[in-house]
C-alpha cells in the first residue's frame, strides 16, 4: 500500500497530556495539512507553514558539528508507522509515551506515530525522571520511545519512587548505545517489555533494528526495506571488516533545508552519513563510530564512541564523552569525561576496562568526573562545550 502524502490525525487518538509544549500546534497543523518544522532551540518547538506539498523539517544539533535542518517527506515516516502495526504489533489499543522535547526527531516520530495509529499519547518531556515513571505507571503506557540517556534517568527515577512498569510491552531505544547494564536495569523495571534497540539518524530514519537474537554489541540487522553495504573507498570490504556504512531505503531524507554535512553523501541512490561499522555473517551490524571522530593514537585507529560505550557499562556512570587532543608523543591523547558520583575507584576501573576490551591505544590519558554533563537539546553530550572547558582547565 502506498503511504499517504500527508500526515493524518486519527479520530481515535487520545491525548493524555494535552498541555505538553507544541502539541496544540501539532494538532492544528495536522488538521490543516500544514508543513511541520520542529525546532530544538529558540522558542516554540513546532512551527507551521502553508506549502502546496506538506514537508517535515527537523533540526539536528550534532555533538561536534554545526546544526542542520533535515527535510523529508511525510511518506518516509508514514511507511514506518504502517509497518509497525505488523512488525511491532502496535495498534490503537496501545498508549505511547515520549520522554523528550517535541523538537527532537525521535520524540516527534513517536508522537506522530501515536496520532496516526489512533493510540494514546503521554508526552512527558520536561518532567523529572521520577514524575515520568509515575506517569508511565498511571497511564499504563505500553510503548516507549527514548534515548539511552533518557532511559538511564528513568530507571534511576523509578527506583527512587519504588516503581516497576509491568504494563510496558515494548521499548524502542535509539540515539546512543544501549549497554548491558542499562538493559539489565530495564528488564528489572519493565519485566514484560521487549527491548528493541535501533540504529538510525535524522537523515536516514531507521537503519537497523535489534531483536532477541541480536549478538551483544550489535545494533541489529537491516530494518525492513533497508539495504546495507560497507565500503572502503570505492570497494566493499570483506565480511567482518570495518568500513563506511551506506544505506538505501524508502525512509531517507530529501536533503538539507539549512546547513550541510560534508560526510553526508549520495551515490546512485545510496546514502552515507559518515558512520563506520562492520557486518557479520548473519547480517548483524556493529558500530565503530563516526568517521569524523576516528583518530590515530600510537599508530592505532581509535573510535571515541567505543570508549564511551565501555564507560557507560561501568556502575554509577550516567553519561560519557571521549574527547581527543593533540599529543606530541602519541599523536593524539584521549580525555574521557564522565557524569557520575565521586568515586576514587572509577578512573582505574575505566582504564582497566578500556585496556582489556579495546587495547592500550584506547586507554584515556585523563579522566574527568562531573556532577552534571553539559548536553545538547537532543540529550547528547555537548562535545564542543566540553572541549572549550577542558582547554580552559588544563
Amino acid at each position: 500500500m502506498t503511504p499517504p502524502a500527508r500526515f493524518q490525525l486519527s479520530p481515535r487518538a487520545r491525548l493524555l497530556t494535552p498541555e505538553a509544549p507544541g502539541l496544540s500546534a501539532l494538532l492544528k497543523g495536522l488538521e490543516a495539512g500544514s508543513s511541520l518544522h520542529a525546532r530544538q532551540t529558540g522558542g516554540e518547538p513546532l512551527l507551521l507553514s502553508d506549502e502546496a506539498r506538506q514537508w517535515l523539517t527537523c533540526e539536528s544539533t550534532g555533538t561536534s558539528g554545526p546544526p542542520k535542518t533535515i527535510r523529508r517527506s511525510p511518506a518516509s515516516w508514514i511507511a514506518s508507522f504502517e509497518l509497525h502495526r505488523t512488525l511491532l504489533g502496535v495498534s490503537e489499543a496501545d498508549t505511547h509515551a515520549t520522554l523528550g522535547a517535541l523538537g527532537h526527531s525521535l520524540t516527534l516520530f513517536a508522537t506522530l506515530e501515536a496520532l496516526h495509529l489512533g493510540a494514546g499519547l503521554a508526552a512527558l518531556g520536561g518532567a523529572s525522571p521520577k514524575a515520568q515513571a509515575r506517569a508511565l505507571a498511571a497511564h499504563r503506557v505500553s510503548t516507549l520511545y527514548a534515548t539511552p540517556a533518557q532511559l538511564r534517568l528513568l530507571a534511576r527515577g523509578a527506583k527512587a519512587a519504588g516503581l516497576t512498569l509491568p504494563d510496558l510491552k515494548r521499548i524502542l531505544s535509539g540515539g546512543g548505545k544501549l549497554d548491558a547494564a542499562l538493559k539489565a536495569a530495564l528488564e528489572e523495571l519493565c519485566p514484560e517489555a521487549e527491548i528493541r534497540e535501533f540504529f538510525g539518524a535524522a537523515e536516514t530514519s531507521f537503519i537497523t533494528l535489534s531483536d532477541a537474537h541480536t549478538p551483544e554489541g550489535s545494533v541489529g540487522r537491516a530494518y525492513p526495506g533497508v539495504e546495507l553495504r560497507i565500503t572502503e573507498g570505492a570497494h566493499e570490504v570483506p565480511q567482518g571488516e570495518t568500513g563506511e556504512i551506506w544505506v538505501r531505503s524508502p525512509y531517507l531524507f530529501e536533503g538539507y533545508a539549512a546547513g550541510d554535512a560534508p560526510e553526508t553523501r549520495w551515490q546512485g541512490g545510496w546514502l552515507a552519513i559518515g558512520e563506520m561499522g562492520r557486518l557479520d555473517a548473519g547480517g548483524h551490524l556493529s558500530l565503530r563510530g563516526r568517521k569524523s571522530r576516528m583518530v590515530t593514537v600510537a599508530d592505532h585507529n581509535v573510535f571515541p564512541e567505543e570508549i564511551e560505550a565501555v564507560a557507560l557499562g561501568l556502575p554509577g556512570v550516567t553519561l560519557a564523552a571521549a574527547l581527543t587532543l593533540p599529543d606530541a608523543t602519541r599523536g593524539t591523547s584521549i580525555t574521557c569525561v564522565l557524569e557520575a558520583a565521586d568515586d576514587p575507584g572509577l578512573e582505574p576501573r575505566l582504564r582497566a576496562a578500556c585496556r582489556a576490551r579495546l587495547g592500550a591505544a584506547s586507554v584515556p590519558r585523563r579522566v574527568v568526573v562531573l556532577a552534571r554533563m553539559p548536553l545538547l537539546p537532543g540529550g547528547k553530550p555537548d562535545l564542543q562545550r566540553l572541549a572549550r572547558d577542558l582547554e580552559a582547565t588544563p
